[in-house]
């Protein structure tokens, strides 16, 4: 085997030195590979050198790569490529295969860079960083040409390893470094006793290490120093509690704080929330409310259960005996009116009290009795009663009111204060040696306001005398004169207004009246005693009208029951119009027979409608004006067209002139004008026309029906029943009520021919043309014995009555077919 192998030896050498006798050109070789890789002789890929002149394998090019990544540990591609002379195309492909396929390699901003490398790397920034304590990242990323976060990414594996320090905020410190600062920061939060902002320490600190560090110092970045506290909070060496992240409130601080809230909360039961707010706590309700369940959170103040149980039974007792109290003066004196007014809601007894309607609060802070304000009432009504009188006798509330500004009797006012000082001397002497609460009644109030209410309706009693002969001249000259006092109307409505009893008035007549609120060392009575005139005002007032109704409108009740009754006759009537009305709109394309059927309604059912509105209308004008009406004798009124005019003018205003174009509209051609004139004056009266809908006119007609059916069915007179069978046919063909005169009989009897069957249509046309010959006869007949018409119109007649039958089969038969 190895003479084999040394004899193959010799000839390949032999092969090698002999010399060629046929030499390739460059061209030819490339040929040759290119005709080898066609046979697949050469079954690799072979890549092209940049000169051209050589050929290398991917294998080998790889092979290379690597050995220039040993070389340095970083390579850019670019080099690769000028090193190797290999395109740059071929050098990127293989790179990125041997990337992914080494994870110790990574390929970074065109370059390929080992973890060898960053060791090393490490290892030189290590050796820097003892030397200057800190580095930043930027620094060594414009160092190594890349970027800060990659620096970052590849340090921080490294970190306690190959590089001795800490990285924070983008910069590299040493552990020694890092336990000198974290000692400032544990001394500079030990040293806090108030809460602070961190931002504004860590400045000072800033600050401080450049003071001592000088131009060699380092800058210290504001993340560094938080992120040192946040682990020595972490760690409890730091006691507090940290608010979005900055917002630092020492333990110390926190007990010192919820100590002196605690001893306030204790001592007084209270505790504004100003307070709170001057002691660092920016949520003080919420604070307040997880410290003290049991508390209660008003405007201003949180407040213990005791101070509402202490409001609660100085409500009670003020209830219980008809009193008022002001709860301001059992508060402290920090409490607003507001709180009070909370504070008064939450009491038991005020809740109980105001659900059955026992007391009631004014103001804010005021609790009236229901006791106290019916006796305030009581007599503000009996000034009221008296001020009625003297109004019946022409003395106006304004009269009254003018004297109480100006002045009273001087009789009045000695009794007032002989009761107030009699009062005020018999309750002090009382409670003298106790302390009183201030606002709270004693229950004396009650006489006070009975005994001034004697005095002051003597007072009246003798005002009102002396009034008498001028409200005598003013009522005598007004009864003298109704139709100036119709003119002066609105007049008088101002004038009632204006006597209504006013807010000052009322204020005036209680601190009168009730001296009690004086007495009471209130500041400004008008505080209380305004609102309580404003509750009484509309009852006195409700009241002030009621008497004036009593007093002055004693016709009131006739004129209602007169509308009442006006309204009910044209409920029916009007309804009944509207159903007449809708029968027009069959005769629309004839306008003889429209005109006929018009007029012929406005003369009948028109003409009693608004007959009965104007007469009405025109008793209750009387009525109002003091005029004595005899009563209606009968529903039924006929008027003549000069009683309508006459009528119509004498109502007042724009009602005249509405009841004049009503009047007018009965002597017209449309029922629509006259219908649009009766809405308005209706309107005007106060009246309400109902409008006709599809159910009332369906009950209306069927009544309608009913009616007619029994009339046919009972009518004996020839000539009567044809006008009410064909109304009839009407309602039961058309579902219209026609009302139609005797001239229009024909025309509308000529409609129904296509509504009926030929036999019952010719049994309505010959008896209508029997009963126009009858009429004909009767209306030339002489009365003389020797003239024949008479028998003729009997005969005629007879015939008629024989016919009748018939007619009332074609209208009985379907009407009982469909009952």
């Amino acid at each position: 085997m190895d003479d084999e192998l040394l004899e193959l030896q010799r000839q390949f050498e032999f092969a090698q030195q002999a010399k060629s006798s046929i030499r390739l050109s460059d061209r030819n070789v490339v040929e040759l590979v290119q005709k080898l890789q066609e046979l697949r002789i050469i079954d690799f890929d072979l890549l092209h050198t940049v000169s051209g002149k050589e050929y290398i394998t991917p294998e080998q090019l790889k092979h290379e790569i690597l050995t220039e990544i040993k070389k340095s540990g970083r390579v850019s591609l670019i080099d690769l490529a000028d090193i190797i002379g290999v395109d740059l195309y071929h050098v990127e492909k293989q790179s990125h295969h041997i990337v992914s396929e080494d994870p110790d390699l990574m390929l970074i901003q065109g370059e390929i860079i080992s973890q060898s490398y960053w060791d090393s790397v490490a290892e030189e920034i290590n050796d820097r960083l003892q030397e200057c304590s800190q580095i930043a990242l930027a620094e060594l990323a414009a160092q190594l040409h890349v970027g800060s976060e990659l620096v970052a990414s590849v340090l921080e594996p490294r970190l306690g390893t190959l590089v001795k320090g800490r990285l924070e905020g983008g910069q590299l410190y040493t552990p020694a470094y890092v336990a000198r600062v974290s000692a400032m920061v544990r001394g500079a939060s030990r040293g806090i006793t108030v809460p602070i902002n961190l931002s504004i320490l860590w400045s000072s600190l800033q600050q401080l290490l450049q003071e001592m560090d000088g131009s060699t110092g380092v800058a210290v970045d504001s993340s560094f120093f938080q992120s040192l506290f946040n682990g020595l909070v972490k760690e409890g060496e730091i006691l507090g509690s940290l608010r979005a992240g900055v917002h630092w409130t020492p333990t110390v601080f926190a007990v010192a704080q919820k100590e002196s809230i605690d001893s306030f909360f204790s001592q007084n039961s209270f505790i504004n929330y100003e307070v709170l707010q001057n002691l660092g706590i920016p949520q003080p309700v919420q604070f307040l409310k997880s410290r003290y369940p049991e508390g209660t959170a008003l405007v201003s103040i949180f407040v213990h259960p005791s101070l509402i149980e202490m409001l609660d039974t100085a409500t009670e007792d003020a209830i219980a005996h008809g009193s008022w109290i002001d709860a301001l003066s059992v508060l402290p004196a920090s409490f607003g009116s507001q709180d009070a007014s909370k504070l008064l809601s939450l009491c038991p007894s005020v809740q109980l009290a105001l659900k059955s309607n026992k007391a009631v609060i004014f103001g804010e802070s005021y609790l009236f009795s229901d006791g106290l304000i019916k006796d305030v009432y009581d007599l503000l009504e009996k000034e009221m009663e008296i001020l009625s009188v003297s109004e019946s006798s022409g003395v106006g509330l304004s009269v009254d009111l003018t004297d109480t500004k100006v002045g009273h009797d001087s009789s009045k006012f000695a009794d007032l204060d002989k009761t107030g000082n009699e009062m005020g001397s018999s309750k002090h002497g009382t409670d003298r040696g106790s302390k009183k609460k201030r606002g709270k009644s004693s229950g004396t109030v009650t006489a006070s306001v009975a005994e001034t209410g004697t005095n002051t309706q003597e007072s009246s009693t003798s005002k009102s005398k002396k009034n008498q002969r001028k409200g005598k001249d003013t009522s005598s000259s007004q009864a003298s004169d109704p139709k100036a006092a119709v003119k002066k109307e609105s007049v008088k409505t101002k004038e009632d207004i204006d006597n209504m009893p006013s807010e000052e008035w009322i204020i005036q007549k209680i601190t009168l009246l009730v001296p009690d609120f004086e007495e009471q060392g209130i500041d400004d009575p008008e505080t209380i005693i305004r609102p309580l005139a404003n509750y009484l005002r509309p009852k006195l007032v409700n009241f002030w009208k009621q008497r004036r109704k009593a007093l002055f409108t004693e016709n009131a009740v006739k004129m209602k029951n007169l509308l009442d009754n006006l309204q009910k006759k044209l409920d029916e009537s009007f309804l009944n119009m509207q159903l007449y009305e809708k029968a027009l709109d069959l005769f629309e394309d004839d306008q003889s027979t429209s005109v006929i059927l018009h007029r012929h309604l406005l003369r009948t059912t028109a003409a009693a409608i608004a007959d009965t509105l104007i007469h009405n209308l025109d008793m209750h004008n009387k009525i109002k004006n003091g005029v004595e009406v005899e009563p209606q004798t009968s529903d039924s009124v006929s008027l003549s067209p000069g009683e309508r005019t006459a009528m119509a003018k004498s109502f007042p205003g724009s009602l005249s002139n509405m009841a004049l174009a009503t009047a007018e509209a009965l002597e017209g051609k449309q029922v629509e004008t006259f219908m649009t004139a009766l809405r308005a004056i209706a309107e005007e009266s106060g009246l309400i026309l109902r409008k006709l809908d599809k159910k009332l006119e369906r009950t209306l007609l069927h009544s309608y029906r009913k009616d007619l059916t029994s009339q046919v069915s009972a009518e004996s007179d020839p000539v009567s029943l044809l006008p009410k069978v064909v109304s009839l046919l009407y309602i039961q063909l058309y579902h219209k009520a026609l009302q139609a005169p005797g001239r229009a009989i024909s025309v509308a009897i000529t409609r129904l021919k296509d509504k009926l069957a030929e036999s019952a249509y010719k049994i309505l046309t010959d008896y209508q043309a029997a009963t126009v010959t009858l009429l004909s006869l009767i209306s030339a007949a002489t009365g003389d014995e020797e003239d024949c018409t008479s028998d003729r119109i009997l005969t005629k007649r007879e015939l008629l009555e024989s016919q009748m039958p018939a007619l009332k089969g074609l209208v009985l038969t379907a009407s009982q077919s469909l009952n």
